[in-house]
């Protein structure tokens, strides 16, 4: 009977911190925009380097966002090779289980660039970060690409989910072949990071307040650089670019299919 009430006052503190999460974050990200990123914009240098601050700021608040779940008791988290990110020209593919993902993720790479959906360009809680952080938006599948490119080929840091939204769970990962097409046209360096869930939460089509029966734990296991020369030589360049598709797909279907119950 104690531990029922235990685990009842436990699952209504979480609910209640979810609800405040959601509202820090959006609150954030307006406090940013109206006083954080206009004295950002004043503040002498290139277009370059105000995108490199905005980058780091968003960097350094969502380093402080994940914290802030972890300390009031929503999740856990652990990292597994962090020491192979945050390099110059890298392309960083992950799948994309659950919300907090892309957070998770800029909060460990100090500097990087993402694809952003179009429309979250009118948010109010996101404009701000996206703007000056200098994302880029998907609204135009060739100018993404070029972009993309042009950024790691600079030696920028890119993250890019393939799926473009959130795994169905339980089913294969189906990418879009954007980030294939980047990654060979950049012929940068390719990391993929496999991130899971457990209990899964805050999946696709899944409301915030359906939370699970306890904190769930989310881990980034950071794999090996892929090499690109199989793929390279390959023409006409629209076959490369399936073929390289195919293959994140398996990998990130076995990886996902490996670390499924990590955590548990």
């Amino acid at each position: 009977m104690v531990q029922k009430i235990i685990r009842k006052l436990s699952y209504g503190w979480r609910l209640l911190a979810t609800g405040f999460s959601f509202v820090s974050f959006g609150a954030g990200g307006l406090l940013l925009w109206l006083l954080v990123f206009p004295v950002l914009s004043v503040l002498p240098g290139s277009r370059l380097q105000r995108i490199s601050r905005g980058q780091r700021v968003v960097h350094a608040s969502f380093y402080f966002f994940i914290g802030l779940m972890h300390r009031i008791g929503i999740m856990t988290y652990e990292v597994n090779g962090l020491e192979k990110l945050n390099r110059p020209g890298q392309l960083i593919i992950a799948n994309h289980p659950t919300l907090v993902d892309i957070v998770f993720l800029i909060s460990r790479v100090r500097q990087a660039n993402c694809i952003v959906k179009h429309s979250l360009w009118r948010n109010p809680f996101m404009r701000g970060p996206i703007l000056n952080a200098g994302y880029i938006s998907n609204g135009d599948p060739e100018k993404m690409i070029a972009d993309c490119v042009a950024w790691l080929q600079s030696g920028g840091t890119m993250i890019i989910f393939p799926e473009g939204t959130r795994s169905v769970p339980g089913k294969p990962c189906r990418f879009q072949r954007g980030a294939a097409a980047i990654a060979l046209q950049a012929n940068k360096t390719v990391t993929p990071v496999t991130l899971s869930c457990y209990p899964g939460t805050l999946t696709k089509a899944e409301p915030w307040y359906q939370i699970p029966e306890r904190r769930f734990h989310l881990a980034m296991q950071v794999g090996e650089d892929i090499a690109l020369d199989e793929f390279t030589p390959i023409q006409p360049k629209s076959i490369a670019v399936r073929r390289f598709n195919r293959y994140l797909q398996d990998y990130f279907t076995q990886q996902r299919e490996r670390y499924k119950d990590y955590g548990k």
